[in-house]
Parts: C-alpha cells; sequence; structure tokens
C-alpha cells in the first residue's frame, strides 16, 4: 500500500558522479530504481551516469543490475529492463571540460527531442570530498541550467573538522545558493527518524512528558557488529566519532530535543535545529569513554590493529560515549548520552528514553518507565512499563505496549532513506537536509573533542573485545550519567530484543 505518487517535471536530468563506485552501485541507482518502481519517479525521466572509469553503459547496467530490489528477487521483469532504459553512461575527467561538454551535449540533444524549455537538473556527488570542487566548477561553468532549476546533492564527509567544513562551504558558496545545495545524511531519511517530530508534537500525551519534570536521561546507541574489514586504512583517518557521531546521531539528537516548529516549513525544522544544536554545553573530555577492539575472546575475530592498512601504533576510536548538556529550559539537568561503536555483540541503532522513578512511597522500588525507538533493523517503537501480574498476588513486572512496523504496517511501502531523501530534492524540500549554519555549528560542538583526542598528549583507547558490549566500564558510565541499567522482572518479546 503506497500513498498516491506526487511525482515532479517531466524530462527531469539526474547525473550520478561517481557512477562506477560502491555508494551509487549500492545506494544511489537502487534507490532511484525503488522511486521508479513505487510510482514516484516518472519514466520521462533520464538518468545519466558519469566517473572516470573506462565502462560502456551496458557495464554500469551489469553493475548495478544485481543491486535493484525486486518483490520476488527477480532481476529480469519489465520494470527493471524500463529503468536501464533511462540510463546512459559518460567516462570523462573530473577536473577538465571534456567529458563535461560531452555531457553538456547529452543533457541538451535529451532536453531538445522532449521540448523542455525550463530544464530541471540534479546532480548527485557520490564522490570522494577530494573532488566535490572540481565537479561543482564544472557543473557551473558548462551543464548549470541558467534557465531552470539546477540542485546539487552532496555526501558527506562535509569536513574533516571546523575548519575544513568552513572551508568547504567558502568554495562552494559562490557557485551554488543554499537553496540549491542538498547535504545528504541518509539518516534523516529513515523511516523512524522522520517519525520523530510527528511522534514528539503529534501527541500531546508524548508531548506533555517530554522535558526535564519526567525525563531522567536519554540514550541513543548505534552498534555494529564487524569491524573495519580491510578499510581500516580509510577508518584510520575518520574514527567512530566523525563517522557516525558528528553526522547521524547528532541528527537523531537535535530531532528528539528541539523545539517544535512554528510550520512545516523546511526553514522553520531546521532554525528549531540550529537553536537546540547552540543551546549545548561543551563536550566535557572528563565525561566520555573510548575504546578500540582488540581480539575476540575465543581468539577467532582479529583486532584493529591487525589490518593491515593500519599504523601499528594507531590511537583510532572505533567507540566512544559522551555526553551532551542542553541548557534550556525544557533540557537543562538532562544527560543525553549518544554512544557508538564497531566489533560489537549487536547490530541496531535505538533509542532510549528513560522516565524518572517513581516518588517516595508506595511501587517506589519498581523498575524506571522507558521509551524505546528501534531505528534499525525491524523499526519499532515500544513503551516499557510496570503492569500487576495476572492473579492474586500484587507483584508487578515490567510490559509493553510494542509498534512494530514489520507486524503493523505489512502492506505498506516503507521507503529506503536515500529513496525518501533523493525525491524530497527532487522536489526542492529540504526539511530532510543539513543546513549550512547547522553543519558549522555540529563541527564547533565536535571539533574540540576531536582536537583533544587526536593531539600530541591524546589518551590511549581501551581495549575491548571483538564481539563485546564494549569497554567495561560502559555499565558504570550509564549509571553516573543517570541511565539504569536494569533487566529484573522483564520478559523481553521476539520483536523488541533487549538491547542491554
Amino acid at each position: 500500500m503506497t500513498a498516491h505518487p506526487v511525482k515532479f517535471d517531466k524530462n527531469t536530468v539526474i547525473t550520478v558522479f561517481g557512477a562506477s563506485g560502491d555508494l551509487a552501485k549500492k545506494k544511489t541507482f537502487p534507490a532511484l530504481f525503488g522511486l521508479y518502481r513505487e510510482g514516484y519517479l516518472d519514466p520521462s525521466t533520464k538518468i545519466i551516469g558519469y566517473a572516470r572509469s573506462k565502462l560502456t553503459c551496458d557495464d554500469l547496467k551489469n553493475r548495478i543490475k544485481p543491486f535493484l530490489k525486486t518483490p520476488n528477487g527477480d532481476k529480469d521483469t519489465p520494470k527493471v529492463q524500463d529503468f536501464l532504459n533511462m540510463l546512459s553512461y559518460i567516462s570523462g575527467p573530473y577536473d577538465t571540460d571534456e567529458g563535461y561538454l560531452e555531457l553538456k551535449s547529452h543533457i541538451e540533444t535529451f532536453e531538445t527531442k522532449a521540448g523542455v524549455h525550463e530544464p530541471h537538473r540534479l546532480f548527485y556527488f557520490a564522490l570522494p570530498p577530494s573532488v566535490f570542487l572540481s565537479v561543482a566548477k564544472q557543473i557551473k561553468k558548462l551543464v548549470y541550467a541558467t534557465n531552470g532549476i539546477t540542485r546539487v546533492i552532496v555526501e558527506k564527509p562535509l569536513g574533516h573538522d571546523l575548519k575544513s567544513s568552513r572551508q568547504l562551504q567558502k568554495d562552494l558558496s559562490p557557485l551554488f545558493t543554499e537553496d540549491e545545495i542538498f547535504r545528504i545524511d541518509h539518516y534523516l531519511g529513515k523511516e523512524m527518524v522522520k517519525n520523530l517530530l510527528p511522534f514528539r508534537f503529534g501527541n500531546l500525551s508524548i508531548g506533555s512528558s517530554w522535558n526535564k519534570n519526567n525525563i531522567q536521561s536519554i540514550q541513543i546507541s548505534f552498534k555494529e557488529p564487524f569491524g573495519t574489514e580491510g578499510r581500516g586504512g580509510y577508518f584510520d583517518n575518520t574514527g567512530i566519532i566523525r563517522d557516525v557521531m558528528q553526522n547521524h546521531l547528532l541528527q537523531i539528537l537535535t530531532l528528539l530535543t528541539m523545539e517544535r516548529p512554528v510550520s512545516f516549513d523546511a526553514e522553520a525544522v531546521r532554525d528549531e535545529k540550529v537553536k537546540v544544536l547552540k543551546s549545548m554545553a561543551p563536550i566535557d573530555v572528563n565525561n566520555i569513554i573510548i575504546g578500540q577492539y582488540g581480539k575476540s575472546e575465543d581468539g577467532t575475530k582479529p583486532a584493529y590493529l591487525d589490518d593491515e592498512t593500519v599504523s601499528p601504533n594507531s590511537k583510532c576510536i572505533t567507540f566512544a560515549a559522551l555526553t551532551f548538556n542542553i541548557q534550556n529550559e525544557r533540557w537543562d539537568g538532562v544527560p543525553i548520552i549518544m554512544r557508538a561503536g564497531k566489533a560489537l555483540n549487536d547490530g541496531k541503532v535505538e533509542i532510549r528514553v528513560q522516565y524518572k522513578s517513581v516518588a517516595t512511597g508506595a511501587f517506589n522500588n519498581i523498575p524506571n518507565n522507558e521509551l524505546v525507538i528501534r531505528v534499525q533493523p525491524n523499526e519499532a517503537v515500544y513503551f516499557k512499563f510496570n503492569a500487576k501480574v495476572p492473579g492474586l498476588s500484587n507483584e508487578t513486572q515490567v510490559t509493553e505496549l510494542d509498534l512494530t512496523y514489520a507486524t503493523r504496517f505489512k502492506n505498506f511501502w516503507i521507503p529506503e532513506a536515500y529513496e525518501a531523501l533523493i525525491r524530497d530534492a527532487l522536489l526542492g524540500d529540504h526539511s530532510n537536509f543539513v543546513r549550512d549554519d547547522e553543519l558549522d555549528v555540529s563541527w564547533a560542538l565536535f571539533t574540540p573533542l576531536l582536537e583533544y583526542l587526536e593531539g600530541p598528549d591524546a589518551p590511549q583507547p581501551e581495549i575491548y573485545p571483538y564481539g563485546s558490549r564494549g569497554p567495561k566500564d560502559l555499565s558504570d558510565y550509564l549509571r553516573k550519567n543517570h541511565f539504569e541499567v536494569t533487566k529484573s522482572g522483564y520478559t523481553w518479546p521476539v520483536t523488541s530484543p533487549d538491547s542491554n
């Protein structure tokens, strides 16, 4: 079951730069196909892949075809073939005119045949940041739609720290307006992340309790069950904080804590995100945990330093737990814990909102209520509360109200994150994209921490076993920051597994 498709302009041209790379193959082209499959991408759309690789168009199609999702897994359906027929490919350098002149001719020939008078062109940067500026300059010089609409989707990393982020902004700003730039953070396209604002502000019962008077602490966690798997050379210059915390998890944090926007207008939403970011106290380097995974306890999984692409003396952080404090009327005194790690015992992203204990008196020894929002996998919202055990006993136990999407919304198409965000960009909706000042404030928040962790006197990360929950002091850290780790009297349902 899907909503009635809202289409953008016919004869839109989408150019995917970095078309031969993994991101384009696994995410960008499959997302475009998903939109086409569900009726959200008009068949008149032209999709052009551009990369330095010397490929034919058939080579590109054969690369991406296995990653296109169909209901029964069959890749030879008419729908797949029709989508592949919308594709073409151009091989060319990123920093000289030759390939762009061919791209210009290709686009203009298509638009002329289609009778397009006001072009609508979207350029997707599935590229490393080292070539962002070269490609941006060539687009503006040769293929910018001067008499129509030009939009550019830029992938992370959007800088390495505050200085580099500001330089990137400075370089791009003369080329494209803020309205033309869409800085993508795919977490903002995830169904449960997009649900945060309706959930908070569309339910009075939730919204009225969403403050320091009722909430004891909040935890946002990201867990991966695998390590760098031979990609340590890349990760060694990034670390877990840049990889997921400064961007993905911070986006979740802002949506959890921002005030209600005055309207659904994209700028109203992004204004509130910036406001709450500016209310955050500096990250306390004395209230963090950092770790790096070692060998698994049974010796079957390698340590981070066993990766041949990693420096043998690397202090790269593969696990971190940080606590944020928001200095405003709603949140003052409520610790917000963000933790993320690789090579852990599970793979999931979830939010835990833990309510305060019952006041002194009857029932003051029962567990805290907890609202859990599982972003991935198997999207769900469930509320842990105390109820009387059936029968003659007055004993209580923890149970739950459970909304698991896979069971509640069986007949609904839930779009992938990239599907949702590419469609937003095509429609010109910035609501779920990062604004320039938001990016600046987020880097200003994290850069002092990164400089401390990567400076000459950087602390040594604690080694934790591959496949564990993380550093041994994690439970103590959570308790110190007012998150009660308890399992007593609770039987976890199959659809909502224990995350602790």
